[in-house]
């Protein structure tokens, strides 16, 4: 009975045996060297390749790609509307004033269109803030010259000039602008004058007709008591044929009424 239960008792040990028995013996050299080192680093390899392929996808939305569309041109927004429906955010890098474009407009974008981005990420914008608007200086009072002076320095342009008749105020001074004193208005607006004639009327101011034909230049010195001159022609391509260029007399100056203005005419030949 002995020997039968030694047999069954050996039987029941290598049953027992692991399955790396037979290959590495319990206590060799080479089971060591699988367990310390080459197992680790199996281990090791699988945590990579899943950290890799499902993990870190996962994490940094891996395929959500997709380009960013241009936004230039829109109102704020709207492209607040559109970024919430990508879910992107956006921040204001920078706002400039910017002549024909409403304020709150994009003005450029960061990252530029078409780039691939991901939802969450914040894009950059330039903004308008419309065209800047500065305040019409006080001229009353001022020669008109002065007053051209005034407008210039407030990035402003001389528009009409017309006048008044007045014995209680100086003569030749401007009495008012149109739009009024202290109005604000978009930078390089006109600024009409109002000018006193006092009691005489033998005086009249030069007003602009260049860029204008030569019909309705003559008709705006008429119309400011003045005649048209001498008329010479000169090439330029860049004009219409009979568009006034140049002016014996610069806008604003003082003259008798009567005064021959010359003019500088374009021409194709």
């Amino acid at each position: 009975m002995n020997q039968i239960r030694a047999t069954r008792l050996s039987h029941s040990a290598y049953r027992r045996r692991g399955w790396m028995d037979k290959w590495l013996p319990p206590g060799s050299r080479q089971r060591k060297i699988v367990l310390t080192v080459i197992l680790p680093l199996i281990g090791l390899l699988l945590a990579v390749i899943i950290v890799d392929r499902i993990v870190m996808p996962i994490v940094t939305r891996q395929g959500a790609e997709f380009p960013l569309p241009d936004f230039s041109g829109q109102r704020l927004i709207e492209a607040q509307i559109s970024l919430d429906n990508l879910g992107l955010g956006y921040q204001i890098a920078s706002e400039e004033y910017s002549p024909g474009k409403a304020h709150g407009t994009v003005l450029s974008q960061y990252p530029v269109a078409g780039t691939k981005v991901k939802p969450g990420r914040d894009i950059k914008f330039v903004v308008s803030l419309g065209q800047k608007q500065v305040v019409i200086p006080n001229m009353a009072g001022q020669s008109v010259r002065q007053a051209m002076l005034e407008l210039e320095s407030a990035g402003l342009k001389l528009g009409e000039i017309a006048w008044a008749v007045s014995d209680t105020i100086p003569e030749k001074v401007v009495v008012f602008s149109y739009p009024y004193a202290g109005s604000e208005i978009p930078l390089g607006s006109y600024v009409n004058l109002m000018v006193n004639h006092g009691r005489a009327s033998d005086f009249t101011y030069m007003p602009n007709v260049i860029g204008l034909t030569i019909d309705e230049a003559q008709k705006r010195l008429e119309d400011k008591a003045l005649k048209l001159g001498l008329i010479s022609y000169r090439t330029d391509e860049n004009y219409l044929p009979e568009t006034v260029l140049e002016q014996s007399e610069s806008q604003g100056t003082e003259l008798n009424i009567g005064t021959e203005i010359d003019l500088v005419v374009s021409s194709t030949e």
